[in-house]
């Protein structure tokens, strides 16, 4: 195997049997596309032909399904998803082998499929994220061939340019008729957006529609739209309504998590960005929420309000909107209850596609106009590298998520983490896995102190002129070292698990088999 140091420094395969030829990340927006998109085969039905078959395998079969074939599936229900389960167990039965899986994430929910794995049903993952024993699986070498990870933005991109190619997908409805349009604002396992279901319709082979609420024809508007869709399923449920979304997001009351938030709005409100007509995106955990709150704040005492905010979507922003402070909410994702009720009501607050929201190659994804993003982190490093996809002992345990699509597409791109979790630290001198490259990265935000990357001078000026605790990304990582210990180094064996590809399709890092 030969290796090849990407720009950041990680040594990645230029070629893996099961996946082909790799290209190191050199650089963002160095990699410019050539090819055109995607285009599935033309097919057709007469007036009078129907779509509802009586069951799962009925489906299968007239979908064609066979071994080696590609099928697709979205995470809208979150920890209360019924369909990939109830599919792949079909699937197995029929004794259908050797299929890549292309979910836009999997959860711990996804466990069962690890016998699936062991027994030839699956033998290639391709995802955003992966939890649980699922993904310990995966790190400790389950798989022959290497989990996939893509951003969201990067598993669209895949998608249309063909890197990724459905040939089944089968995608829950909360509510459908039997043609095939199908809704998430409706139904008993209702879930709002169905904004990365929307890229495996439009572009997968063969559709496959399950739902446990059929309803009758035309329900419109529609998220997805019959002429992308084959076949529809009735099933008694396709979810688990307190696993796929909560009542409501709750406030953090941890004092450290609201001192991250305190900071981190008064690094945004001394940044330039917070002026009228300002974006933002901002995440569903408790620093990123008191963020928003924090904002709000200040967002009524200076009377500045928000031309949109983007990406999944909790209650927060939807409240905000209802006072006015937010004009048009841009929605790929319905993080909770009220979210998700919001984007079938409200005119304002669109359901939008993971195409739209995050590909670096079309004409203009959302995240290109966006302002200010509030992003996570398992782990950043003295480059500002981000880590958000391996946990400290090296096992996969989160998502790529839209991390480094947001990253790359905002003016002001802020990771708000605590320094150490624990008795680990989070800033460190090298992550274990990088999912966003630190040129990307603006500033970070700690309980310890705020560090901004030497590229935003502009920042630097600005923040001095606060009461902010700047520092420098060392001081922090020398913080945390004070307080931790230095870490035991990840024992790692030989084998590739898993490829952590950026947004353009090149290979940022990989992610090898923990001892």
């Amino acid at each position: 195997m030969t290796l090849t140091k990407n720009k950041i420094g990680r040594e990645i395969p230029d070629y893996i049997d099961g996946i082909g030829n790799l290209i190191p990340y050199e650089g963002l927006f160095s990699f410019k596309p050539a090819k055109r998109k995607f285009s599935k085969k033309i097919s057709s039905i007469k007036p009078g032909e129907g779509k509802l078959v009586e069951s799962i395998k009925e489906a299968i079969i007239k979908t064609g399904l066979k071994d080696g074939m590609t099928v697709s599936f979205h995470h809208h229900f979150r920890a209360g998803d019924y369909v990939l389960n109830m599919v792949m167990d079909v699937i197995a039965e029929m004794g259908i082998k050797n299929l890549t899986l292309a979910p836009s994430s999997l959860s711990t929910v996804h466990e069962p499929l690890i016998e699936h794995i062991k027994n030839g049903v699956v033998t290639k993952i391709t995802t955003s994220g992966i939890r649980g024993p699922l993904a310990e699986a995966i790190s400790k070498g389950i798989l022959d061939i290497p989990v996939i990870i893509r951003s969201h933005g990067g598993r669209a991109r895949a998608i249309e340019a063909g890197d990724l190619k459905i040939d089944v997908a089968f995608l829950g409805a909360p509510s459908c008729d039997d043609y095939g349009n199908a809704s998430g604002c409706t139904g008993k396992s209702f879930c709002g957006s169905l904004g990365y279901a929307k890229i495996n319709a439009e572009y997968a082979e063969k559709v496959v529609l399950i739902t446990d609420n059929l309803v009758p024809y035309p329900n419109v508007p529609a998220s997805i739209e019959q002429n992308n869709v084959d076949y529809v399923v009735k099933v008694d449920a396709i979810g688990d309504p307190k696993g796929i979304a909560s009542g409501a997001t709750r406030y953090t009351k941890n004092p450290r998590e609201l001192l991250i938030a305190q900071y981190a709005a008064e690094a945004i409100e001394a940044s330039g960005y917070f002026v009228p007509g300002f974006s933002i995106q901002s995440g569903s955990g408790g620093a990123s929420l008191a963020v928003a709150r924090f904002l709000r704040e200040k967002m009524i005492e200076k009377d500045i309000k928000a031309s949109f905010a983007l990406g999944g979507i909790t209650g927060q922003f939807v409240e905000m909107q209802k006072e006015g402070l937010i004009s048009k909410i841009c929605d790929v994702q319905s993080f909770d209850l009220i979210a998700a009720k919001s984007i079938g009501e409200n005119p304002n607050h669109y359901e939008i596609s993971s195409s739209l929201y995050a590909n670096p190659h079309n004409n203009g994804c959302i995240s290109n106009k966006l302002d200010i993003v509030i992003l996570s982190a398992l782990e950043v490093d003295t480059d500002f590298n981000v880590n958000v996809i391996t946990g400290s002992d090296g096992v996969i345990r989160g998502a790529s998520g839209g991390h480094c699509d947001t990253a790359a597409g905002a003016k002001l791109a802020m990771i708000v983490c605590p320094l150490i979790r624990g008795r680990i630290p989070t800033v460190v001198k090298k992550v274990n896995t990088v999912v966003t490259p630190g040129e990307t990265v603006d500033v970070v935000v700690t309980d310890r102190g705020i560090a901004v990357n030497p590229l935003r001078k502009d920042l630097i000026d600005k923040f001095k002129k606060t009461k902010l605790p700047v520092c420098t990304i060392e001081e922090l990582q020398e913080k945390a070292e004070k307080i931790t210990g230095k870490p035991r180094p990840i024992e790692y064996g030989d084998k590739i698990v898993g490829i952590v590809e950026y947004r353009d399709g090149t290979i940022i890092d990989v992610i090898r088999e923990v001892k």
